[in-house]
């Protein structure tokens, strides 16, 4: 997480100001990367549930080093998608294999073992901006590859952490278990889209609220590095918390339909920012900042223990990967969501948006049951625990 933190406030500057891409090729390459990325999870999940999750997870974390690593002598476009391609994906893959190898470290503290990943992941981001602020104050050649080969070296020492535990068998599956059984799944399915949609709010501190405050507010600039301060301190400290008793499909919808509210809330303060003084719209924003992240906190909670309870265990990678499917789509369409409804409808787009993630949130829970009511359910499931 700290290499890929780097990357991400890097990358950028990296790919214009020192390979020679121009802004559009660079947001084009990696837009083309995201969507590639997008197909891996599922058929890469049902090799990790059939092969063992740590195998898989060390080859995606050796492949996803090469690729950071081939961007050093990168000088075209073409290469430029290429290596990102092969980044994405393996990166993709990874994800959802990790997915039955977090089920299985996590035991019967799966919940909490969860929640401090998330912090922990907040905390080597926030640690990975310092980092990179110095290479990129610097502004060299020499430094931008610094950062890479550096994020090219995290793949591989991850990849030393992860080969130090111990093997972990797959569960039996049935005979006519196949890469694209989850998408027989109508309730995980329904489930996925829900999330993904819900997912939305990732992007809203991200891309939007920037927007906001320096074309709508009078609030001062430097309340945009703020608000991403105070988001990760806020899930460092908090996440732990807010996952406490989320142990349950039940209790996971529960707080799904608490954060759709926590939204429409926080980004209702938000909005009404625009056309206040400077402090009383610091004081708006930075309020609406808090309630979107306990939203957030909520939304996470639910989301992570939906994505392994609804499984069953003998496809947590396939399932895992869908989930991720749903996730990554909408970190790619959310840019274009937010730029129409808050930044070019203004108020009644954040309201709109907020309310939407409201109509999500309580169509959680009966769709959760549902899913319940409709999963397949293995044989190897029907055995004792012990098994």
């Amino acid at each position: 997480m700290v290499g890929s933190g780097v990357f991400m406030v890097s990358a950028a500057l990296f790919f214009t100001r020192s390979v020679g891409l121009s802004v559009a090729q660079v947001g084009l390459g990696m837009g083309i990367a995201a969507v590639v990325g997008l197909f891996a999870g599922v058929p890469v999940g049902h090799v990790a549930d059939r092969r063992g999750p740590r195998e898989i997870y060390l080859l995606m974390l050796c492949l996803q080093g090469v690729a950071m690593a081939a961007l050093i002598v990168v000088h075209s476009f073409w290469l430029f998608v290429a290596a990102l391609c092969v980044g994405e994906l393996a990166r993709a893959a990874g994800a959802a294999a990790r997915g039955p190898l977090v089920r299985a470290v996590g035991g019967t503290q799966l919940a909490r073992y969860r929640a401090y990943l998330r912090s922990v992941a907040n905390l080597a981001g926030s640690g990975a901006a310092v980092v990179a602020g110095f290479a990129l104050q610097v502004d060299t050649r020499p430094a931008y590859l610094a950062l890479i080969a550096g994020n090219a070296a995290s793949f591989v020492a991850c990849a030393a952490i992860i080969a130090a535990l111990p093997p972990l068998p797959p569960v039996p599956a049935p005979a006519a278990a196949t890469p694209w059984a989850v998408l027989r799944d109508r309730g995980y399915v329904a489930v996925t889209a829900l999330d993904g949609i819900m997912s939305i709010h990732h992007q809203v501190l991200l891309f939007a609220l920037p927007l906001w405050i320096v074309g709508y507010t009078d609030a001062p600039r430097w309340l945009i590095g703020t608000a991403a301060l105070v988001n990760t301190a806020l899930v460092v400290l908090l996440q732990v918390r807010a996952s406490r008793g989320v142990d349950d499909s039940a209790t996971a919808a529960t707080v799904m339909r608490r954060s759709g509210v926590a939204f429409l809330v926080g980004m209702a303060a938000m909005a009404a920012a625009a056309g206040l003084p400077g402090w009383l719209a610091v004081a708006a924003i930075v309020a609406g900042i808090c309630v979107h992240t306990v939203g957030e906190l909520w939304h996470a909670a639910g989301s992570l223990e939906l994505r392994f309870s609804l499984a069953p265990a003998h496809a947590q990678g396939q399932y895992s990967g869908l989930f991720g499917f749903g996730s990554g789509l909408a970190n790619v369409v959310a840019p274009s969501v937010l730029a129409l409804l808050c930044i070019t409808w203004g108020v009644p787009g954040w309201l709109l948006l907020g309310g939407i993630f409201v109509a999500v949130g309580l169509v959680v829970p009966l769709v959760v049951r549902w899913a319940e009511r409709t999963r397949p359910l293995a044989p190897a499931e029907t055995e004792p625990v012990a098994a």
